[in-house]
C-alpha cells in the first residue's frame, strides 16, 4: 500500500472520530516558572471544532483518491 494511501485512511478515521465524538478538548500544560523548590504551571485549554474533521475526512478522500489514480 502506497504511503499517500495510508494517510489518506489515517485522516479519514480520524476526521469520522472528531466529527462522532462532536469535537474534543484538550489541556496543554506549559511550565512558568521554576525556582528551586517552587514550581508554578499553566495550563492552556484548546478544543478541536468537528469542522476540522469533516476537512481531514475531505483531505484524506482526496488523498486515496489521488494514490489510486497515481496506481494506474
Amino acid at each position: 500500500m502506497r504511503p499517500l494511501a495510508i494517510i489518506g485512511i489515517v485522516l479519514l478515521v480520524a476526521g469520522a472520530v472528531v466529527l462522532a465524538m462532536g469535537g474534543f478538548g484538550f489541556t496543554k500544560e506549559r511550565q512558568e516558572v521554576d525556582v528551586g523548590p517552587i514550581e508554578v504551571a499553566a495550563e492552556r485549554r484548546g478544543f478541536v471544532p468537528p469542522v476540522v474533521g469533516g476537512l481531514a475526512m475531505v483531505v484524506g478522500a482526496v488523498m486515496l483518491f489521488a494514490a489510486r489514480r497515481a496506481k494506474r
